[in-house]
This record gives C-alpha cells, structure tokens and sequence, in this order.
C-alpha cells in the first residue's frame, strides 16, 4: 500500500515533464486565446468584407486551396475563385446586403487545424424579381488552417436556417 501512493505523486510529475504544462495553465490559456483571436478576426474580416460587398477582400480570408460551397450546393475552388463567383453577387443581389455572425464554436483539431460553425444572418438581400429577402438565418461551416502564424479558411460549407415563426 505504502508503494503505490508513492507511486501517485511520481506518476503526477512525470505526466507534467513528459506533457508539459498543464492544460488549465495560464500559459496554454494565453496561447488558446491568442489562437481564438486570430481566428475570430478571420470571420470579423470576412463578415466585414461581406458588408462592404468587396469580392477581393472576401476571398483573403480563405486560403489560396480553399474550396468553398454556398447554400445552394455551388461552389468555387481557389481564392481567385472564391473572389470571382462573388463579383457579380455583390455587384447585385448581395449589394445591400448585410451580414452578421452571432455566435461560433471552434474546435480544434490539431494546433493548426480547427473546426468552425458560425451562425449568421443577413438582411437586404433581394430576390431575382428585385424585392427584399425577409430574414435569412445560417451556420457557416469552416475548416480553418494556421500557415505562417495567420489563419484562413480552407473549406466552407455554407446552410440556411429556418427562421423561427
């Protein structure tokens, strides 16, 4: 018996030297953080270049290998692709449009990689007879990646919601 509560506080230190610290420290919190952060100001620039209707600053926010689909199922692969399916969107239907992320939840997968769901809305939108779209609702779904300390969005699925009555 003696033994084996010895044998707690060595297997505590080594799990500490062999795993670093631990996770609940305020070094891991400040590095998730600064992580959280730098992905949090991907979705405000893509939010942002949304509501300005500027097709080029929209497509930096994905990486240059991205792949994106929008609600309906159609889709670019690239980031000139991404800027150019949006040019003439932006140009009309989207033109006054105005987009607003409300809630997201990032998981991460690896250090680099990490899941995103965004819930938006978006209003102003109009239809192809030219009046206003009521209220929309979605979850934007992202498969973000860190390259050179900045992140992108390197897959984008993109769903509508229903709005509740």
């Amino acid at each position: 018996m003696r033994r084996s509560l010895l044998a707690v506080p060595l297997i505590l230190a080594l799990s500490l030297t062999c795993f670093g610290q631990a996770s609940g420290s305020p070094q891991a919190a400040a590095a998730s953080t600064k992580v959280e952060d730098g992905i949090s100001r991907v979705l405000s620039d893509f939010e942002a270049a949304w509501n300005v209707h500027d097709p080029k600053a929209f497509s930096m926010a994905f990486a240059e290998d991205a792949d994106f689909t929008n609600v309906r199922g159609k889709g670019a692969t690239g980031r000139a692709a991404v800027e150019k399916f949006h040019t003439e969107p932006f140009a009309t239907y989207f033109s006054h449009s105005r987009l607003k992320i409300n809630e997201t939840k990032i998981r991460f997968i690896k250090p680099d990689v990490a899941a995103v769901d965004a819930r938006w809305e978006m209003t102003g939108a109009v239809g192809p007879d030219g009046k206003e779209i009521p209220l929309r609702l979605g979850l934007l779904n992202f498969v973000m990646t860190e390259a050179n300390g900045a992140w992108f969005i390197t897959v984008m699925h993109n769903m509508d919601l229903p709005v509740p009555q």
